[in-house]
């Protein structure tokens, strides 16, 4: 019988819209802007409008190909969509220029890739004629099957079939970490980086999305659903990729927050600040279950005991998680918990078959939809 229910929150309750945007403008200024690659600095600024954002969007993602194949892996932390698809471009770039770079290249990716190193590629870069080719990024993964977190391990194996080089510079480190803050930049503008990241902007006059988030359902109505679950006995809480910025803030804007015990909604700064506990950069971003594992025993729960705790987990059948990803159904599945897909993400009603094959316990077309599998 179930007794608590986790929410996402990106394709569940919020549109992921604003997200993939803000992924793709951020590829975009790594590869051009003069802070990073400086590939063509004449095509970035920082107030595009929306017609802008899209045609920077279709690009970037392969009119979001690129997005759904990353999804049909099982990645789903925005924040390492990014970084697969940079990095990608970038190995794609160097190997351009390898035959007369080769020793520039090898020590590149044999020390971590700060600032300094992107300035310093760019320049030696400019010195050649190279070009992006943001289709490779499907011809080069679908020669894999890796899952999940193991795409980023598969960067390493590009490096070395592309530039001929032995590393594992491309796993997450340095480079992951400009990736996000970028990213940060972008999503939630300049009045609130320095909250989100703890870090400055290195390139201001981005106004952010923060202010603009739309719902899945009327906003009423997700109220009186999170109130119907509450009055009827369930225990309600959110595991979600977003940071708490952008979480908790959006909820407080639309009169949700009041509905949720805080000790219950874990976000993407829950799972960083774990990982960094660890004694080497594991990820631990869904389709990991350690999101879901401290949504169900709390934030005040130790970061050693929701790593400890053992999989399946006890009363696993007391626990059902609302998502609407492949990520979202691997972590549930490693629980042991029931799962309830809805079809509101990126792929919409499309979403169904991989969810049926998949053999997810309930497919919704809303999130309102669950009062009918209670």
């Amino acid at each position: 019988m179930i007794k608590t229910i986790l929410f996402d929150v990106d394709g569940v309750l919020l549109s992921e819209e604003h997200y993939f945007d803000a992924s793709a403008l951020t590829i975009w200024e790594m590869l051009n802007s003069c802070n990073y690659l400086a590939l063509a600095p004449e095509k970035f600024k920082t107030d595009y409008s929306e017609a802008e954002i899209q045609t920077i969007r279709e690009e970037v993602f392969r009119n979001d190909q690129i997005l759904k194949f990353m999804k049909s892996r099982g990645l789903n932390a925005n924040w390492d969509m990014i970084y697969l698809s940079f990095s990608h471009q970038l190995i794609h770039l160097l190997s351009q220029i390898k035959e007369n770079e080769y020793e520039k290249i090898t020590n590149w990716c044999q020390a971590p890739m700060d600032r300094e190193t992107l300035l310093e590629i760019g320049r030696v870069l400019s010195k050649y004629h190279v070009t992006i080719d943001f289709g490779l990024f499907l011809e080069d993964f679908a020669k894999s099957q890796a899952m999940k977190q193991d795409l980023l391990s598969y960067l390493n194996v590009l490096a070395k079939e592309k530039l001929g080089v032995d590393t594992t510079i491309f796993n997450k480190g340095e480079l992951w970490s400009i990736c996000e803050h970028v990213s940060q930049e972008w999503y939630v503008g300049d009045e609130h980086v320095l909250a989100s990241t703890g870090r400055p902007s290195v390139q201001t006059g981005k106004q952010g999305f923060l202010s603009n988030e739309t719902t899945l359902a009327p906003q009423d109505e997700i109220a009186n659903l999170f109130q119907y679950l509450i009055n009827s006995g369930f225990t309600i809480g959110i595991g979600t990729g977003r940071p708490a910025l952008e979480t908790i803030q959006p909820f407080k804007h639309l009169e949700w927050l009041k509905h949720f015990d805080e000790n219950r909604i874990v976000t993407a700064d829950d799972v960083l600040e774990a990982e960094k506990e660890l004694p080497e950069w594991k990820s631990l971003s869904k389709p990991h279950p350690y999101t879901y594992v401290m949504g169900i025993k709390g934030r005040d729960t130790s970061i050693q005991e929701c790593l400890e705790t053992a999989l399946p987990i006890e009363n696993c059948e007391e626990v059902l998680v609302v998502g609407d990803s492949l990520a979202d159904l691997l972590a549930a599945r490693q629980l042991g918990c029931e799962f309830a897909a809805v079809l509101t993400g990126l792929s919409g009603k499309a979403a169904r078959s991989e969810f049926e094959q998949y053999e997810a316990d309930y497919i919704l077309d809303s999130v309102l939809d669950l009062k009918g599998i209670l």
